[in-house]
């Protein structure tokens, strides 16, 4: 369905998904149906900013305890 950007499909998901194991992820897609049809039929995608998030993040525990700014900064620029 996401990968073939049928929107269309989405209800139809929904009633079959909610009386299997996966029926509360459904409730809670339901709850919030515009912005997931409007997920699915969008161009656009923000994988790349989440990926540079976690990035950082993981570096920033390595790091946790260590050292200064300076040091995070210069491994964040280092590790590009």
């Amino acid at each position: 369905m996401i990968r073939s950007k049928a929107a269309a499909k989405l209800d139809a998901w929904l009633e079959a998904g909610k009386g299997t194991l996966v029926g509360s992820f459904a409730n809670g897609v339901e709850k919030d149906r515009a912005a997931v049809r409007n997920a699915i039929i969008s161009p656009w995608s923000n994988g790349q900013t989440e990926g540079q998030i976690t990035r950082l993040k993981l570096i920033k525990r390595q790091m946790y305890g260590r050292a200064k700014i300076d040091l995070l900064q210069a491994r964040l620029i280092g590790a590009g």
